[in-house]
């Protein structure tokens, strides 16, 4: 069935390497794209996708676009989607590894991406008045917006703050039955494999890792690896601002407090971190794609000839992808048609109105997050610039039928004019 598909795929391609600016940039690019612009889903399924996504661990902009592959095409289409929206920055990042050490670091930080910052913002002031218009209607709504835009901003690194409100929003608009009817509809078939999958991987890759480490096994670092990364992807909320300092503690930190220095454990240098964590924010698609760089400079130095050291970095590249996107797959496929099925439950579903309110707050606070970092209100030039960028992209989004990638490459370009 991929045939008939082939657009949606080259959609989500011509997405997957120009969605700059992390998952709040991501979320107002799939409303622009895959809502207005292609109409495979709706804004409700949009919102009700980013806001189940939210409550689970792992990627949430990759449980997304899953889900929108799951709408259109079933589960094969997911796979597929999935692959294509990870591939390239998991590429870019996992090439990383190899040229880190041959290139200058300070031409690292080129002006090409200097205008993505206030671009992001652009995308969520354009994403935050559509669904302000679309789900926004009474006065309750209203309040769980405001108080969930005020709450996020303050605690917006707390990992649990966004589905304790998502989870009180629901109770609050239950305590009206008037707004929403009960529906029917059909039921979606529960997968108990994925959970299963999901289970078994995680004992087992801890059992072997143990193993591997007890017994001190030659080639022990690829199980640790996966282990770790794994791990990781089970148990990380709140994305990729949360994923990228677990591994700076586990791969950077921990390593270098043992007194004895043993050469098989997985380590990365502070710095090589650091600038592993700089580069991926300007890098299109998931953040989560840190992972493949991570694991590709924890066992570079694994193996004695430098034949056995570069096939072991290529697949500490592949290991680190796979483990920390795996968890996100499997919990998604499992949970989400339970989502579903439940929602045939007035108290459910009504619950749902007051789910977008809180994410219409959480966006409205992740937009005045990234001010903070994003100099808007100076008097010079380039606060004048931002400002104009902001709007412009705002403006362009809303009053034009630009595509989102076309918006993404003009900013770009006046990030190397100025």
């Amino acid at each position: 069935m991929l045939p008939q598909h082939f657009d949606f795929l080259k959609t989500v391609f011509l997405y997957t390497i120009t969605a700059f600016g992390g998952p709040q940039a991501h979320f107002a690019m799939m409303l622009k794209i895959f809502v207005q612009q292609k109409k495979y889903i709706s804004e409700e399924e949009l919102m009700e996708y980013n806001a189940f996504c939210q409550l689970l661990p792992g990627a949430s902009s990759t449980q997304t676009i899953t889900l929108i592959g799951y709408k259109v095409g079933g589960f094969s289409l997911a796979v597929v989607t999935v692959i294509i929206w990870v591939t390239p920055a998991c590429f870019i990042m996992g090439s990383l590894s190899f040229l880190l050490h041959y290139i200058d670091k300070n031409a690292l930080q080129v002006d090409l991406f200097k205008f993505i910052p206030p671009m992001a913002i652009g995308f969520l002031v354009y994403a935050t008045i559509q669904a302000f218009r679309i789900f926004i209607k009474n006065r309750i709504t209203k309040i769980i917006m405001l108080v969930s835009a005020g709450t996020m901003f303050l605690f917006f690194k707390s990992p649990f703050i966004f589905p304790l409100l998502i989870l009180s929003a629901g109770l609050i608009t239950n305590i009206s039955k008037k707004r929403i009817v009960e529906i029917t509809q059909k039921p979606e078939r529960v997968s108990w494999m994925n959970i299963w999958l999901f289970v078994v991987v995680f004992l087992v890759a801890g059992f072997l890792s143990e193993s591997a480490r007890k017994n001190n096994w030659e080639y022990r670092a690829p199980i640790n690896l996966f282990q770790n990364n794994y791990q990781m992807g089970s148990i990380v909320f709140g994305g990729g601002q949360v994923l990228m300092p677990m591994m700076y503690e586990q791969f950077s930190v921990r390593p270098y407090l043992k007194k004895k220095k043993d050469p098989r454990l997985l380590k990365v240098d502070k710095q090589d971190m650091y600038t592993g964590i700089g580069i991926v924010s300007v890098v299109p698609g998931p953040v989560f794609a840190i992972a493949s760089f991570v694991g590709g400079m924890a066992l570079k130095d694994v193996g004695k000839k430098p034949q056995t050291r570069v096939l072991m970095q290529i697949l500490g590249c592949l290991i680190g992808a796979i483990a920390i996107f795996l968890p996100s797959l499997l919990l998604v496929f499992f949970f989400f048609p339970i989502w579903h099925n439940l929602k045939k439950y007035a108290a459910v579903y009504r619950s749902l109105e007051g789910v977008n309110a809180v994410v219409v707050g959480f966006m409205i606070a992740a937009a005045l997050y990234l001010m903070k970092d994003v100099s808007l209100l100076e008097i010079k030039l380039g606060s004048v610039l931002n400002a104009a960028i902001v709007v412009g992209t705002a403006s362009l989004l809303y009053f034009s039928k630009l595509s989102a990638p076309v918006i993404v490459v003009l900013c770009l370009l006046l990030g190397r004019v100025f």
